[in-house]
């Protein structure tokens, strides 16, 4: 059991994590096609039946894909959400309501930190580091707080940045979506006779080709929903990193030793 859980604190790796996704969406499109075929849920999931592309290489497909990279980026962003949570149980400061730390005591617990962290990951680590070197340096509280206050501000924006390929991925589904509505919209008014217009075989065609926005819409929802919920608690990570080196850290800072 404590063997799981260091795995699953370990940082992933994403290209390992696309192709398994890129794998699970294509066994995915695989049982689907087994399960649903040409039936009308088949065309409306994977447009089976379709007429513009060889089956499997379909709009909808394409979206599938695109929908497992996605879950792929969010299992990778809640892993590290995860991590980054798990520092706050390592007892790096004291939390008990008496104890001081001056600067000799800072030394040892700098030490601790040293593998806990690097340029991207270890929020809690990295603060604590940061503002012992600042005050260290200088004795002063103050700009202590400064150097919390502007590393926090920092971090939280690079929090973001990571999320830029996951949000490219829930605008580019809906989009494709779109394309191939157009698509199939033009290829259906092409085929019309203007002489014998036949209304069913219209009605038909242009319900298949507003499938491709229907599943773009749902795939995306769901990406949306899956982020705000990982990113909620990234972000949350980093208000509980900042507020426990304000309270353990910053608070009982004392200036008077040596």
């Amino acid at each position: 059991m404590k063997k799981e859980k260091l795995n699953l604190l370990e940082l992933p790796d994403h290209l390992p994590v696309l192709i398994l996704s890129l794998v699970s969406g294509c066994l995915f499109i695989g049982l689907m096609t087994l399960l649903v075929g040409k039936t009308g849920a088949g065309v409306v999931l994977l447009d089976s039946d379709t007429q513009l592309f060889p089956y499997p290489f379909t709009i909808q497909n394409l979206m599938h894909l695109l929908f497992f990279v996605g879950l792929g980026e969010i299992c990778i962003r809640w892993r590290v959400a995860i991590r980054e949570q798990g520092f706050m149980n390592k007892g790096y400061l004291p939390e008990d309501d008496e104890t001081v730390l001056q600067s000799h005591d800072l030394g040892p617990i700098r030490l601790q930190l040293a593998k806990q962290h690097d340029g991207e990951h270890g929020f809690l680590p990295s603060l604590i580091d940061m503002c012992i070197l600042q005050f260290q340096s200088s004795r002063s509280v103050d700009q202590t707080v400064s150097v919390l206050n502007s590393s926090l501000e920092f971090i939280a924006h690079r929090v973001d940045l990571r999320y830029s390929m996951l949000r490219y991925i829930v605008w580019v589904i809906p989009t494709i979506g779109f394309i191939g509505t157009v698509t199939g919209i033009a290829l259906t008014l092409t085929q019309v006779d203007p002489n014998a217009p036949d209304l069913e075989k219209l009605t038909a065609s242009l319900a298949v080709a507003f499938n491709t926005t229907l599943i773009a819409l749902i795939l995306s929802a769901i990406l949306v929903f899956l982020l705000h919920l990982v990113q909620r608690l990234e972000e949350k990570s980093v208000n509980n990193a900042g507020h426990y080196t304000l309270k353990n850290l910053i608070n009982r800072l004392y200036t008077g030793g040596n």
